[in-house]
């Protein structure tokens, strides 16, 4: 894509005064914007495929001001997988974070922090370069994903964290061994790696399995 290539962007914020700053800022470098919304419901219907080259996006929108705006990116990206998106944001949303890096098909793909957005011509260029199919990602955004990724919940082996969605959900070992169909030594076993993994301090054994599953619950484990 050449680089001074007018772009059709698809805008959502649902604070109006920053969502016409940027009507405005990306018509001065020469761009169209073709939805400017407040909602994620309503970017999603102002988004078909091939009506946009980009959408920028916030992550917090009505009605719950939590991930709405980063599920609706998501839901726009699995229906239209080469569709660029650059999310702007006053915050890391890890866990849809790290799901929209990893959507990126070829895709251009960004995250950005509002409050370190610094220079507007820096910010154009960035537009242009997710549009044309490059990552632009904030580094404080790649430190937190990378902390995350280094909970102590995340050294767990998939068989271990089977056994400590059982434990969650109240099973004892014999009950656990049943279910897996393996012994229950071998349950035993996974479980005294489980709480060393999580750097449990050393306590009995039954309030141990329970800070266990508190950890997992607060990893966003499901019973």
């Amino acid at each position: 894509m050449p680089e001074d290539r007018s772009l059709r962007i698809a805008i959502a914020d649902d604070a109006v005064l920053l969502r016409e700053g940027l009507v405005s800022l990306l018509q001065r470098f020469g761009h169209t914007v073709v939805a400017s919304v407040g909602d994620p419901a309503a970017l999603l219907e102002a988004v078909p495929p091939g009506s946009a080259d980009i959408v920028v996006t916030d992550v917090r929108m009505p009605p719950t001001f939590t991930d709405e705006g980063m599920r609706a990116a998501l839901a726009l990206r699995r229906a239209q997988p080469c569709l660029p998106v650059l999310v702007l944001s006053q915050y890391v949303e890890q866990t849809y974070a790290a799901e929209l890096l990893d959507s990126d098909r070829g895709a251009g793909i960004g995250y950005l922090l509002k409050d370190r957005v610094g220079d507007v011509a820096r910010f154009a260029d960035a537009v242009a370069e997710v549009a044309k199919g490059g990552t632009v990602i904030d580094p404080e955004v790649v430190r937190q994903l990378v902390a995350q990724s280094r909970r102590p919940i995340d050294r767990l082996t998939p068989r271990e964290r089977e056994v400590l969605g059982l434990m969650a959900a109240g099973r004892a070992n014999g009950s656990i061994a049943q279910a897996l169909v393996v012994s229950e030594a071998a349950v035993a076993k996974h479980i005294a790696s489980i709480l060393v993994k999580l750097d449990l301090p050393q306590a009995k054994e039954d309030h141990r399995r329970v800070l266990a599953v508190l950890a997992y619950l607060r990893s966003g484990g499901t019973l």
